[in-house]
């Protein structure tokens, strides 16, 4: 078995391409943990976008991520407007203690999108983050109103070229 040293909080910059332009993605990967509160807090608050982890070989990983869901509600407010993955990590993995359809019915109950993946054999691994920076695109998009931008859309204006994902 591979060793697993646990994140407290990991900071990872990626120069893309994105619609015939050049972003900077930001990715903050932080731990699950309660022992970290405030950094956990801050992280949500400055975050545009979630990926929320769980192993799919640990039914206790997936009940970890309710009250993190709820944090992000109590922060961001409507989540319906808010690019975020349900992932069900180590799916290589055959002692399951949580089955796809259990994933899938927490997304729908969290109205986010739900995707599996395997970090080890990089499963899913890119086609994650293609898709939340979709879900992104698309919640940029809906931030235009009849051709005027919104006030909302003003000010991620002007922080054009960076999209921070926690």
């Amino acid at each position: 078995r591979d060793t697993y040293i646990p994140t407290i909080e990991d900071t990872y910059r990626q120069v893309i391409s994105c619609d015939k332009s050049v972003c900077t993605l930001q990715i903050t990967d932080t731990t699950g943990s309660h022992q970290f509160p405030a950094m956990q807090r801050l992280s949500i608050s400055k975050g545009h976008a979630f990926i929320l982890v769980f192993s799919v070989t640990s039914k206790q990983s997936l009940e970890e991520l309710k009250p993190i869901y709820q944090q992000i509600v109590q922060i961001k407010g409507s989540v319906e407007s808010i690019p975020i993955m349900l992932v069900g990590n180590k799916c290589d993995e055959t002692q399951r203690e949580v089955e796809s359809r259990e994933g899938e019915a927490m997304a729908k109950e969290w109205k986010c999108a739900f995707m599996e993946t395997s970090a080890k054999m990089n499963y899913n691994v890119k086609e994650l983050f293609q898709e939340l920076l979709n879900l992104e695109k698309r919640r940029n998009v809906s931030l235009t109103i009849d051709g005027k931008r919104s006030s909302k859309q003003k000010r991620t204006d002007k922080i054009k070229g960076k999209c921070s994902i926690m």
